[in-house]
């Protein structure tokens, strides 16, 4: 906004006054934003407020409703979910994933992109990965589902869990579950001999292959890390596949550490 349009928006006394002031130009400018900022912060404030009171309001007693429309296209289903039978009434479109997150609170399992290309709503089904935005619940009648809340044993952490948390496998988190259900997943492809589009000879079908970080990347191709944790992806499941125990590369800032690092940050800021 100019200078002119400015003008054009204030009043004759607004004029005046920022003018006493000594506000004007750039100044002026950053003044009536701040102004504007907290008048929409203070209305919003007072919104909440009437919206809260509403909600405390009793229905008239004669009041009326519309009627509840109830489930369309309606499907009864029986799932076993994380090792619990599961009896459901859903909308024969309706995505793995919605009667997941929706109908049974299971919001472990993430919806990203919701068109099958990102891999955050992966699941297993009957021990093979599924992308549950593309899998029609009803498709799953009389299956074995696992989400991330069903790979743990109480408090004692799946074994790959528990290997993204050692080697910094994820930052945000959004698509970790289904990166480690993924993950789960491939594991049983490896056991089973299932091959990938790197595997080297084809004509052998031989089980338990040993997958190099080669294989792993092909193989979790599917899962997008927008935070590109990807290093600590492949070393997490390099680890479980392998048996063998690599040692941690990170680890939590002690305090000592910390004061350093604030001590060194004022320091920073005095050169500044």
């Amino acid at each position: 906004m100019d200078d002119n349009q400015e003008q054009k928006d204030l009043s004759r006394d607004e004029e005046t006054l920022l003018d006493e002031l000594g506000i004007v130009g750039a100044a002026r400018r950053k003044f009536l934003g701040q102004s504007m900022a907290a008048a929409l912060g203070t209305f919003a404030f007072h919104l909440l407020a009437k919206e809260e009171s509403f909600a405390t309001l009793a229905a008239s007693p004669d009041a009326v409703f519309a009627p509840n429309a109830g489930v369309e296209n309606a499907v009864k289903i029986l799932l076993k979910i994380n090792g619990s039978t599961q009896r459901l009434e859903v909308d024969s479109r309706m995505a793995l994933l919605d009667a997941l997150r929706e109908r049974l609170g299971l919001t472990g399992t993430k919806k990203g992109c919701d068109q099958g290309q990102c891999g955050a709503c992966t699941v297993i089904v009957d021990g093979r990965r599924v992308l549950s935005c593309l899998t029609l619940a009803a498709s799953c009648e009389g299956k074995e589902v696992t989400t991330i809340e069903g790979l743990a044993d109480g408090d004692n952490l799946h074994p790959m869990q528990a290997a993204f948390i050692k080697h910094d496998g994820f930052q945000c988190g959004y698509c970790t579950p289904g990166q480690i259900c993924s993950a789960v997943a491939l594991l049983q492809e490896a056991k089973n001999g299932d091959a990938s589009h790197v595997t080297n000879n084809l004509r052998t079908s031989a089980q338990n292959l040993r997958l190099s970080d080669q294989e792993i990347r092909e193989r979790m191709s599917g899962n997008i890390c927008r935070c590109g944790a990807y290093p600590g992806i492949v070393a997490a499941i390099r680890e479980v596949h392998s048996g063998r125990e690599t040692a941690q590369t990170w680890h939590f800032a002690t305090d000592e550490e910390i004061a350093v690092a604030l001590n060194q940050e004022g320091k920073a800021d005095e050169i500044v």
